[in-house]
């Protein structure tokens, strides 16, 4: 009786925090509620917008709900600018991704806390941001593309969760500020035709690859916003859909939180879609789906709507609670002294400690794709010559919905901060990024080819890709029509090349694939960088002179020729991705090389027995497998694990990435490595949308990157071992 009654005890002293929480929650939802009663219905339509203006008597300041934090606080001045979301999948590290989070949202209190002083209300200045982006890579012309963690689900998802998890803080009832989801869904260009556009995958489609992130973010990560898309789906409107945002996201997944529109995207139902004929209507029909909040200010006619009976103002209630839920839960609805985050100073913006974890994230993010011996350089090269606007140019570095920053490392300054004071290391453009040099005498050519080693930048950035009206050196509304580099970059490649009798290493900046065929014959080494942020220029040197070693994969895969796509505007997975197709690959999801060698053997399934898999619902595989580094440096390898169901091909991926892993490994040395995973992430779609564990034989590949054709042509380590269900 005696131990039961301790038992007991401890139960209710365990559950103690989690009753308060529901209680605090209570009263809150209540007195949410009694501030909504105190509305007139036109208080009630101002506050469904982002721009929303204070009610004084009601103790309510001006709110703007959209600021922007994808990899940093974005468009308000001074912050830490970390990778961009594409480089951030690159590493495939969950903590550094929620560390980022943790440190973006620290910054955007602090920034938040010093705006309220100066009574600055405006746009990007509040703590609710729109971000991160977690539609699938599936095109890689998209120019939006780079905002993303890559082409896979899980890789999304769980990148995904972190960074909300770090946005939002561990506070069990405060938000350190307010993440959001987007854009819901099956959003991915064409940038030119997304007010118009409707989509219509199939079912299988949609729950293998499109809706998985945004579940994983609304039922792990409880992210407080989520975004609709300016598509419409299935017919309706992603802004107004009974489907998505009702059916989806509060029937089935459990959502709490609240909805906004894409900006403009309410427009869009009468406009674009043309679902509707009037303003009043479109707004009637997003907030009877489920909207919250208009990015925009068609809601205005809601006043309208109301006077002709098309909604009531319980429909406005119904919208608007949420709404206040969430500023409650930021403690910014009314002074709050209770809100842990209120005394955040300003001294945390751009600190020491975030700019090393801007120098860590840009490390893990930089994807060495060759290297035929020339890489790590010597710091007592003798003559070193550096080519390419990007490589003094922060532009090439910061992406797209960027803050700024008062400490930018340049590719330049990272290089010139290893090498001795000995070495002639010299720098010129060499190029014009889109156009023909108009001076014919150019000696930079020669100079480059007399180096012992001349490092060549080359790539995009902001101005040839991104979003619609962002990327002005588009032609294609920010999207891209070929993977190809402009002639006025590949040609002078080609010269420098054409004569080069020492080594050539190429550093390509931007945000999606690029065609390497060429380029891969021309140069001794290839590294990818995307936009790596302010500290990208140091972490470069840091990697180049071998003070830290590559461990970027690519998120994402890079085709061979743009024409072997399937149509930029087709919905189908069929073909897309490394879960689609095996052809048309020129380097694979997963890979990228490093200055060690790592090797796979030993794989084993402790769930596994006799060649059999008794599953049982929401069990886990314990995967083991040992990793040997069999060089003299030490590494972080990313060991990846991909399984092949009975129907690929078919029914179900060629392949999935069902976990992933990064290890440090000590130079010379070997190791048991554990992967869990959840036997969910076996299952295969239906024509339903429903999932179901298949009969028959499975394979798991544990390895190096995505076990395709191309990779073995690569020489990518992995192991694999087959099973019967």
């Amino acid at each position: 009786m005696k131990y039961l009654t301790l038992c007991t005890l401890y139960f209710v002293l365990c559950t103690l925090p989690s009753v308060a929480q529901l209680r605090r929650g209570q009263l809150m939802e209540q007195r949410a509620r009694e501030i909504i009663s105190q509305m007139t219905a036109d208080e009630k339509i101002s506050q469904l917008m982002n721009d929303a203006p204070g009610i004084p008597r009601l103790g309510l300041k001006p709110y703007n709900w959209w600021s922007e934090a994808l990899h940093g606080v974005g468009r308000t001045g001074r912050a830490t600018v970390f990778p961009e979301p594409i480089g951030l999948g690159a590493t495939f590290d969950t903590e550094l991704v929620q560390m980022v989070g943790d440190a973006v949202s620290t910054e955007a209190r602090a920034k938040f806390n010093v705006a309220q002083r100066m009574q600055n209300y405006g746009q990007y200045a509040g703590l609710t941001f729109w971000a991160p982006n977690v539609n699938i890579f599936r095109d890689p012309r998209w120019g939006r593309g780079m905002e993303t963690y890559g082409e896979d689900p899980l890789l999304t998802g769980t990148l995904g969760v972190a960074y909300v998890h770090g946005m939002q803080g561990q506070d069990p009832f405060y938000l350190k500020t307010a993440a959001c989801g987007k854009h819901f869904a099956v959003h991915s260009g064409p940038e030119a035709t997304r007010h118009s556009d409707n989509v219509a995958p199939s079912r299988r489609d949609l729950y293998a690859t499109y809706l998985p992130a945004f579940r994983m973010l609304v039922q792990e990560g409880k992210v407080e916003t989520i975004m609709g898309a300016y598509n419409a789906l299935y017919g309706e409107s992603c802004s107004g859909s009974q489907f998505l945002l009702t059916d989806v996201l509060r029937r089935d997944w459990g959502f709490r939180g609240h909805i906004v529109s894409d900006c403009g995207a309410v427009d869009d139902i009468y406009k674009g879609h043309k679902i509707v004929k009037t303003a009043a209507e479109a707004a009637a029909v997003a907030i009877k789906a489920g909207l919250n909040l208009e990015c925009g200010s068609t809601l205005k006619a809601l006043r309208e709507a109301l006077d002709q009976g098309l909604l009531t103002e319980k429909d406005l209630d119904r919208a608007l609670l949420p709404l206040m839920l969430t500023r409650l839960k930021l403690g910014i609805l009314q002074p709050d002294p209770d809100c842990p985050y209120n005394d955040v100073g300003e001294d945390v913006i751009g600190c020491e400690r975030h700019i090393d974890l801007a120098r860590r994230a840009a490390q893990e993010s930089m994807v060495l794709l060759k290297n035929d011996g020339v890489l790590p350089l010597s710091k007592d090269i003798h003559t070193l010559f550096v080519l390419g606007p990007a490589a003094t140019d922060v532009y090439y570095q910061m992406g797209n919905y960027y803050g700024v920053s008062n400490h930018y490392s340049t590719y330049l300054q990272g290089i010139v901060d290893q090498v001795s004071a000995g070495t002639s290391i010299n720098y010129k453009q060499g190029f014009m990024q889109l156009a023909d040099n108009l001076n014919t005498v150019d000696w930079s050519v020669e100079e480059a080819r007399n180096a012992n080693v001349s490092i060549l930048f080359m790539g995009n950035n902001g101005n040839t890709e991104g979003e619609e009206g962002d990327a002005i050196a588009s032609d294609n509304t920010g999207d891209r029509k070929t993977l190809s580099l402009p002639e006025s970059q590949m040609s002078y490649l080609r010269r420098v090349a054409r004569g080069h009798q020492n080594k050539l290493v190429v550093v390509l900046t931007g945000g999606s694939p690029i065609d390497l065929r060429e380029i891969s014959e021309l140069a001794d080494a290839v590294v990818m960088t995307w936009y790596s942020g302010q500290e990208g220029g140091m972490a470069l040197g840091d990697l180049l002179f071998g003070d830290a070693n590559f461990s970027g994969r690519l998120p994402i895969t890079f085709p061979a020729d743009v024409a072997a796509l399937p149509p930029f505007s087709d919905y189908s997975m069929a073909g897309r991705t490394y879960r689609y197709g095996d052809t048309n690959v020129f380097y694979p999801f997963g890979y990228g090389l490093s200055y060690s060698q790592v090797g796979y053997s030993e794989l084993s399934i402790q769930e596994v027995r006799n060649g059999k898999w008794a599953a049982k619902h929401g069990s886990t595989l314990h995967v083991q497998v040992k990793l040997s580094n069999s060089s003299d440096r030490d590494v972080t390898e990313v060991a990846q694990a991909y399984v092949s169901t009975p129907t690929a091909g078919k029914d179900a991926p060629l392949r999935q990435l069902v976990g992933f892993k990064r290890v440090a490994l000590k130079a010379g040395e070997s190791r048991m490595v554990e992967l869990t995973i959840p036997t969910d992430r076996l299952q295969t779609v239906q024509d339903d949308g429903t999932s179901k564990l298949t009969k028959g034989t499975y394979t798991l590949t544990v390895g190096g990157a995505c076990p395709t054709p191309r990779s073995e042509q690569l020489g990518v380590s992995n192991v694999s071992t087959t099973f019967k269900l």
